[in-house]
């Protein structure tokens, strides 16, 4: 059951969105039971065509259905929270629920790093991670990010700690 990656499509953005509100409150309903998202952050959650125009929006489909997505910003780019040079920040990945622990994260990540490593000729890609969402952070790890407190976000209502996957070049 490995999904086909590709690039989102307008017709996709629905999908994409409710899957992102779906898979984020799932994950920390049962993980992080104290994070609530407003209205706010689910509407920025579901705004896929804006994420689109400024990012490569990335879907996982599985016998035509979209069942995860992951978005990979240009270096530079509108909204783009890498605080590296000639980075790109990756954000936004999410997984149908039913599908966690399934690899379907594995190829999306694959070809994200891909684009950026390979197409972009990035020195790094750069990500945020909810303090205390350890299983997420160990994700990443596992794929030779590394911890980086430099870059790392405090807003009002939330701490992201920082985490880069560097390469020589």
């Amino acid at each position: 059951m490995t999904p086909t990656i590709r690039e989102a499509r307008p017709g996709d953005d629905a999908r994409i969105g409710e899957l992102l509100v779906d898979a984020f409150l799932s994950t920390y309903a049962r993980k992080m039971p104290e994070v609530v998202y407003d209205d706010a952050r689910k509407n920025d959650l579901r705004d896929v065509a804006t994420k689109r125009g400024r990012a490569v929006v990335l879907a996982a489909e599985i016998d035509g259905k979209v069942v995860g997505t992951v978005a990979i910003f240009r270096p530079g780019a509108v909204d783009s929270e890498a605080w590296l040079p000639n980075s790109a920040d990756l954000r936004h990945l999410a997984v149908d629920p039913k599908l966690h622990g399934k690899g379907v994260s594995r190829p999306l990540l694959d070809r994200a790093e891909a684009i950026a490593r390979d197409e972009w000729k990035v020195d790094a890609i750069c990500l945020h991670v909810r303090k205390g969402a350890d299983g997420v952070a160990r994700l990443y790890e596992s794929r030779g990010f590394r911890r980086d407190p430099s870059g790392d976000i405090a807003k009002p209502t939330v701490t992201l700690e920082a985490y880069a996957l560097r390469y020589s070049r």
